[in-house]
């Protein structure tokens, strides 16, 4: 593939349910719908080179850091509501790792999950749309790999280097993180669940509301949301508003489908009519 419309960076990973291991991680979600919606995507990750889960993405390009583990998650859900697990990872990404004929991506998207990608990559792209859902800098994790949220203390440094920051209502720890990422980035934008998403601007701040919809399973929705508004966002003079309403229809539907390729068949097939 020589010419990259959209480049993800960021662990693939093994999610351990109840019925079984899946294939997830931001790469695997984000990286399906840009190439479902007609972009030429590229996946930068690090896991087992025997990863079964790697056949996911054999419609993309990709290069993989060979590392011992592939980075491994289980959701546990109980009274006291969900403890998030994370028994292995993979290798950290940098900016050596990034074959040569991919530096001049239409939209470069870095989804770190574990901490793996390296900040350093927000300046490898100065003709590129960079776009951060940062949450795998928002967490720290304790020897028996319970998952917990955390600041982030070098946001100050590398949020204003972002075009475009996603963040889900759930990354923010207190009431002071809002304001203060919003003051650092360029366009913050703050995913709501079934009620959309909060889309801040310079001074403007506008709310805007998803479709009701049968939801079945959320698995990766917030994924599929910033790859539709990143796409979107990079395809219609970067309307910000625009890009958040497309954002919202797209992950709004895959909601009503279980599992990735079930997901992904049915926004190839809403798009196209849209289109």
């Amino acid at each position: 593939m020589k010419n990259i419309d959209y480049l993800v960076i960021g662990h693939i990973t093994r999610d351990i349910t109840p019925t079984g291991n899946l294939v997830g991680g931001t790469v695997s979600y984000s990286g399906r719908v840009a190439q479902a919606l007609g972009y030429q995507t590229a996946v930068l990750t690090s896991c087992q080179p025997d990863y079964e889960g790697l056949s996911q993405l054999a419609a993309l390009a990709v290069e993989v850091i060979p590392a011992d583990h592939t980075s491994t998650f289980e959701n546990i859900y109980g009274a006291n509501g969900r403890t998030q697990m994370l028994y292995t990872v993979a290798n950290n990404i940098c900016p050596q790792h990034l074959p040569p004929a991919w530096q001049q991506p239409t939209v470069v998207h870095l989804g770190p999950l574990t901490n793996e990608v390296d900040p350093a990559f927000m300046n490898q792209f100065p003709n590129s749309i960079i776009g951060l859902t940062p949450q795998g800098w928002l967490r720290r994790w304790t020897e028996d790999g319970r998952v917990y949220a955390r600041e982030w203390p070098e946001a100050a440094q590398f949020l204003p280097l972002a075009d475009v920051v996603i963040v889900s209502e759930e990354d923010l720890l207190n009431d002071e993180m809002l304001p203060h990422y919003r003051q650092l980035a360029n366009l913050l934008i703050m995913t709501e669940s079934v009620r959309g998403c909060t889309v801040f601007a310079g001074s403007d701040a506008r709310q805007i509301p998803a479709p009701v919809v049968a939801q079945v399973e959320p698995t990766g929705a917030g994924d599929i949301f910033a790859a539709a508004f990143l796409t979107q966002y990079a395809g219609n003079g970067r309307n910000p508003w625009q890009a958040a309403e497309f954002a919202n229809f797209v992950a709004a539907h895959s909601v009503t489908q279980i599992g990735l390729d079930a997901k992904i068949e049915l926004i190839r097939k809403m798009t196209q009519k849209i289109t």
